[in-house]
């Protein structure tokens, strides 16, 4: 009996002792004190008309039933579901109550003046907070936020110029070489707009290839402009995406070419076209300086507790949620060099996709940020699959190279003065644009 007392005991400190190891060197992450969420829209249409885009496919592209770039009755009830969901997992971390409208004064949702994304921060409100006519704050739509879009009508040349060349820099100074180096993807996208959809007869089709590949400084609000095979694919590769989130029949979804599995293969195409369109370093600090600003004014205002001149919310807030484009969070990631991987698709920034910054309190009364991204699967959004905590939208832990420990947290310090460093001090409100902003 001894020795059979001795053999389980040491079975049982084989088999436990690497896992006790592991759970003593869990950090102790603290208290959970503050979390922005830094969202995209939901499901819109395309921002382009139909004519637009059949000047390249055989097939005649779908008819949406909203004006082109508004978020769909669809989308909208997805990011309602979100935004249930979002209440559910504050709840479990204590920070909010599972129910009811006490906690709507502690959260603030700020918009981009579009109508997708200003329906979107609504979606979310209703969500989290059903029947607590809770308000989105946003300018008048189509005022410019230099929140969400700093660079205004008109461009600086030296900051064309910079970023001309850094991009010019990346792809060898030539643009066709980004078609060269992508001609095996983009001509299996050329052949499903020649061979897919019914045909028209009204009109020669161009292929991509004969789009011509170029690079020029900005115009108007573009800091540069740079178009050809891939920027239009880009284009095209995202409106498949959009199809098929929105829950469209299979015949509408790439002319019935293109399933969940093509999405995520053909979607690569728009992720490498704003990869060097948003990510490139001098163009992403440029554009996405203000909203890292405000990322830092915002978790700064949280810690102290008082307010600070061009924060938004309240010194009292526990979520502050901002509601922009994929071209923001895309922007962000180039300038805080971050990658995700997330439902099978690399750097993709989809509809309701979230980076999210939690402020974290240890007992040492210290503080830290861990950042993290988030979003729903294209079968979750396609279906509208209820979300849960049993069956949540996938979110991944982001690790910040100038920061980011080995548990993927970043010490408050260390975190502000990557943040000042990267955007150059923009941490006021007259820098970071928020003076304009419309406090009702």
């Amino acid at each position: 009996m001894i020795r059979q007392i001795v053999t389980l005991c040491w079975v049982m400190y084989v088999i436990c002792s690497p896992l006790l190891g592991q759970a003593s060197r869990e950090p102790n992450k603290g208290q959970l004190q503050f979390v922005i969420y830094l969202s995209r829209h939901g499901v819109r249409s395309p921002t382009g008309k139909a004519a637009q885009y059949s000047v390249y496919s055989k097939g005649s592209w779908p008819i949406w039933d909203v004006p082109p770039g508004y978020l769909t009755k669809h989308g909208y009830h997805l990011m309602e579901l979100f935004g249930a969901y979002d209440r559910l997992a504050l709840a479990q971390q204590g920070l909010v109550a599972s129910s009811g409208c006490a906690d709507a004064v502690n959260v603030t949702f700020y918009a981009d003046s579009d109508q997708r994304t200003r329906e979107t921060g609504k979606a979310l409100a209703a969500g989290m907070f059903p029947g607590c006519s809770v308000p989105v704050r946003a300018l008048e739509e189509q005022a410019n936020d230099p929140l969400f879009h700093p660079v205004k009508t008109k461009v600086d040349s030296s900051d064309s110029r910079l970023a001309f060349s850094a991009l010019a820099g990346r792809i060898g100074n030539d643009p066709q070489n980004l078609t060269e180096a992508h001609r095996a993807q983009l001509s299996v996208l050329d052949k499903l707009l020649e061979t897919c959809g019914t045909t028209r007869q009204d009109q020669k089709r161009v292929s991509l290839f004969e789009i011509p590949s170029t690079l020029s400084m900005g115009q108007g609000d573009h800091l540069v402009d740079i178009k050809g095979p891939l920027s239009t694919a880009g284009t095209f590769t995202e409106n498949f995406l959009l199809e098929y989130t929105e829950g469209m029949d299979t015949s509408s979804v790439g002319w019935g070419c293109v399933d969940g599995a093509a999405v995520r293969t053909l979607i690569d195409l728009h992720t490498a076209s704003v990869d060097f369109a948003q990510r490139t370093p001098a163009i992403a600090k440029r554009q996405a300086s203000n909203l890292l600003g405000q990322v830092h004014l915002s978790l700064n205002q949280a810690i102290i507790g008082k307010p600070i001149a061009g924060a938004l919310g309240k010194p009292m807030d526990k979520v502050l949620f901002l509601i922009g484009h994929d071209t923001n969070l895309t922007n962000i990631a180039g300038l805080l060099r971050i990658n995700w991987i997330i439902d099978g698709r690399r750097d993709d920034t989809p509809p309701g996709g979230s980076l999210i910054f939690e402020l974290w309190k240890t007992d040492g009364n210290k503080y830290s940020v861990r950042t993290y991204y988030t979003a729903q699967t294209l079968e979750q959004m396609r279906n509208a699959t209820e979300l849960s905590l049993a069956a949540p939208p996938p979110r991944i832990p982001i690790f910040i190279p100038d920061c980011s420990k080995n548990d993927f947290s970043c010490d408050w310090d260390d975190f502000s003065r990557t943040l000042l460093q990267l955007t150059g001090g923009i941490s006021t409100a007259g820098k970071a644009g928020t003076a304009e902003l419309d406090p009702r």
